[in-house]
């Protein structure tokens, strides 16, 4: 009996010791995981926009893309940012719609900017699918909810088209959860602050549309996919007002009326 003790005593320290030895060794520089994962975003990223940009018409008319491309810049720039990697996409859409996908790219529906009432609002819908791209958001949830043998499956064409259209349906239509949304909405006041850009629009239209969800119909996917908005903009004024600062127009407002005018054409 005392022997099967011992030796029952000798499997679960080592069981512990190669617990512990395993735990101090660093995988991911030893595999270059971290490396891995990045080529894996980026061809991630180009595939599902290569599956958007065959089903969608792609708004390309140069003073549009130059005027969101600098609302864009300006705030990256203001947060330290490296603007090439980030890659916005305008797309011909009713629906009220922005989301992001791997590999940094952020797709912004003309839905988007007909709904919203200036630029400084449109900005704030930026700024968080910005922060989404920026602390990982995407990876995170594509690894929870897609799982990562699928998305190695996609990215070395191994995977049918209908789960690539599928998981995009998945990124452009469903929320990040509470804690993932609620960072999104800090940094993106964080953003907007650096860039003296007045996070209160940003409220503002989440106060507006939280009035309006009775009547939100199917184009309104970005509102339907983050719900709560009335507390998300309580606690979004609550945060942006500790911080006092000088802000500055986004746009002049001819500007953003010929914005809007070019993009109803």
């Amino acid at each position: 009996m005392m022997k099967v003790v011992f030796q029952g005593l000798i499997l679960v320290f080592l069981f512990f010791g190669l617990w512990f030895l395993m735990d101090k060794v660093d995988w991911i520089n030893l595999f270059r995981i971290e490396k891995l994962t990045y080529k894996t975003e980026q061809k991630l990223g180009n595939v599902f926009w290569d599956a958007i940009i065959k089903t969608e018409n792609e708004l390309t008319e140069k003073e549009v893309v130059l005027a969101v491309d600098n609302m864009m810049s300006n705030v990256c720039i203001a947060n330290n940012i490296n603007t090439t990697n980030i890659k916005t996409h305008l797309i011909r859409k009713d629906e009220v719609n922005a989301f992001a996908l791997p590999g940094g790219h952020l797709i912004i529906y003309t839905g988007l900017i007909n709904k919203v009432e200036n630029p400084e609002e449109l900005l704030g819908v930026i700024c968080h699918e910005l922060a989404h791209i920026e602390l990982q958001h995407v990876k995170k949830k594509l690894l929870k909810e897609i799982g990562l043998s699928v998305l190695l499956s996609i990215t070395t064409g191994n995977a049918g088209s209908e789960i690539i259209q599928e998981t995009v349906k998945q990124l452009s239509s469903s929320s990040f959860d509470r804690r993932l949304e609620k960072e999104a909405d800090i940094k993106s006041v964080d953003y907007l602050i650096a860039a003296n850009v007045n996070p209160k629009p940003f409220s503002d239209f989440l106060n507006r549309i939280a009035e309006d969800s009775p009547e939100i119909d199917k184009n309104f996917s970005w509102i339907s996919t983050h719900p709560d908005s009335k507390e998300r903009a309580r606690y979004i004024l609550e945060y942006s007002q500790k911080h006092k600062g000088q802000y500055v127009q986004v746009m002049s407002i001819v500007a953003w009326d010929q914005l809007k005018q070019k993009i109803a054409e």
